[in-house]
Formats: structure tokens, C-alpha cells, sequence
């Protein structure tokens, strides 16, 4: 049926590359896939969409074309070869890789004619297609314009600017929050579970919580862009003992506690550096260069009894 939507070409169908492939699908636009094993596209297939017998072909069918791949040695593999059918198309690389190599990508793209947009899908494969799904995209900001209504088909389509690396940038520094998060949620989940509670009861709290936190990063933003770290909230002293009382509740109970250490000794770097009177915020100045701070830590702290200096 044509339904006048844009058609797409989806290059790369392992779980990712398929969920986009089946979330076009869904909103009505002719859809050609490619992947290197012919029968990872049978489920495309089933679902409507044209499966090409080469990159060449599928690159062809459409002037947006979507690459999601393993990597981006995997993305020149099955590109390389059809380098000369992407003059006058647009390319969306939803690959992982870093900001440099979505440079590189994007200069390989405009040596051979082709618009080029990079993306991070901020989602697990069955959360593509969602509207409340955030889909990262940099590059030339016409040439995202001119594809922005396809792409919602994908999610939610988030504009970063024109430096190609800067989706990769932004989703790296993403699921570095995210792991993160998850991880401190992790330990205070063992922490309680130390005494029966379970999980499911401790994270409503938990949710609740991270609301407060999310209003601290808020007013931390504008201290971190000023570089001015007023200490009217809570101190890096007071946060250093307050992190001193989660790290012995835990190790009374028998958990690993190498993430709140890791937290407390980044306290320790940034009161060594005289930011002890100034806000949590404060810490980024020893996250943007740990050195000099490092070196402050080890001169301020105090001999061990029973052992000599160096």
C-alpha cells in the first residue's frame, strides 16, 4: 500500500537495526533492509519490507538511509563497497562508536556526496518507536530538518548541533549517569536488603528521592558553568562525613563498598584542593583534571602511626 511517507533503507538487522526496520513499518513507510546474513531479514521481511541483495541495491531504494551496525569497522565493511550509490543521499548512523570516529564518518560521507547525521538511541530495542523515547542526532542541522518527521517515526528526535560527535558525546556521557545511578542504587538496595527489605519496597523511596537529586543538579549546572561553588546547601565536609556513615553501615554488613570509597576519596581530592567549604559541585574541578588534586591529597595526608615518610 503507499501510503506517501518517505521511504527508508535500514542497513543492519541485529536487534537494534530491526526495531527500527519494524518501527518504520509500523508508521507506514516503505522500508528496504540489507543486513550481511540474508536471514536476519525474514522478520523485516514478514512485516512488510523489501529486502535488498546488496548494500548497493538497498541504498538505491531510498534517500534516507539508516546504518546500525556492530561497530564502525562493520559499517565500512558494508558501506565501503557501495560508497558511490550515497551521492545526493542522506545517511543516519545510529552506530555506536566515539565522537571522533562520528567525524571521520561524517567526512567519509561527504566525500561521496552524501548528507550525514549522527545518532545515539537513548533505549533498549523494544523502546524504539516510542514517542517518549529520546533519540540523539548532530550533524548539519538542515539536513536534520529535512528528515525530522521520518525520524519521529524512531522516537522522540533530539537536535544536539552541528558537530557530528556531539550525539555520541552526549549518549556516552548518558549512560555514564546511568550506570551510575543504577549502580548507587544497586548498593543502597544491598545495604537494605542486609536487613529483609526488599527492592520492591525500597525503590519507591528510591524514585521519590532521585526527584529531590534531580533539583540539586539543576542548581548545580549553573555553579558548575559559573565555576563558583557557594557552599550554602551542603558542603564537601559535611558530604565527607555524611559518606563516612554509609561506607561503615555497609561494610558492617558485609558489602563491597569500592563504589562509596570511590566517592569518598573524589570528596577527599576536592577538599585537599580547598574546595571543603564549597558544594558537591565543586567536584568537577578535580574530574576535569584529577592531577594536581591527586598530588594535594597525598601531601595533606596525615602519617599513618608506625610508618615513615618517603
Amino acid at each position: 500500500m503507499n501510503t506517501g511517507l518517505p521511504a527508508v533503507t535500514v542497513i543492519g538487522l541485529g536487534s537494534m537495526g530491526s526495531a527500527l526496520a519494524a518501527a518504520l513499518l509500523d508508521r507506514g513507510h516503505p522500508t528496504t533492509v540489507w543486513n550481511r546474513s540474508p536471514e536476519r531479514a525474514r522478520p523485516a521481511a514478514g512485516l512488510g519490507a523489501t529486502v535488498a541483495a546488496t548494500p548497493e541495491e538497498a541504498i538505491a531504494a531510498a534517500s534516507l538511509v539508516l546504518v546500525c551496525v556492530t561497530d564502525h569497522d562493520a559499517l565500512h565493511t558494508a558501506l565501503d563497497p557501495a560508497a558511490g550509490a550515497l551521492a545526493g543521499r542522506t545517511l543516519v548512523n545510529l552506530t555506536s562508536g566515539s565522537p571522533e570516529q562520528a567525524e571521520q564518518a561524517e567526512a567519509w560521507a561527504r566525500a561521496h556526496g552524501a548528507g550525514y547525521l549522527d545518532g545515539g538511541i537513548m533505549t533498549t530495542p523494544p523502546g524504539v518507536g516510542d514517542p517518549a523515547t529520546t533519540i540523539l542526532y548532530s550533524g548539519a542541522p538542515e539536513v536534520f530538518e529535512a528528515h525530522r518527521r521520518t525520524l519521529a517515526a524512531l522516537g522522540d528526535p533530539v537536535h544536539l548541533g552541528a558537530g557530528a560527535g556531539l550525539a555520541s558525546l552526549y549518549d556516552t556521557a548518558l549512560l555514564g549517569l546511568m550506570w551510575s545511578t543504577m549502580t548507587g542504587w544497586l548498593h543502597g538496595a544491598a545495604l537494605v536488603g542486609a536487613e529483609g527489605v526488599r527492592a520492591a519496597d525500597y525503590t519507591p523511596l528510591a524514585i521519590r528521592w532521585l526527584a529531590t537529586v534531580s533539583g540539586f543538579l539543576t542548581t548545580y549546572a549553573g555553579q558548575v558553568d559559573d565555576g563558583h561553588y557557594p557552599g550554602d546547601d551542603a558542603t564537601v565536609d559535611i558530604q565527607i562525613t555524611a559518606i563516612d556513615h554509609l561506607i561503615h553501615a555497609a561494610a558492617a554488613r558485609g558489602l563491597d563498598n569500592r563504589l562509596p570509597e570511590l566517592l569518598r576519596s573524589t570528596m577527599e581530592r576536592a577538599k585537599a584542593a580547598g574546595h571543603g567549604s564549597d558544594s558537591y559541585a565543586s567536584l568537577i574541578e578535580v574530574l576535569k583534571d584529577p592531577r594536581p588534586a591527586a598530588a594535594s591529597v597525598d601531601a595533606a595526608r596525615p602519617t599513618e602511626p608506625g610508618k615513615a615518610t618517603a
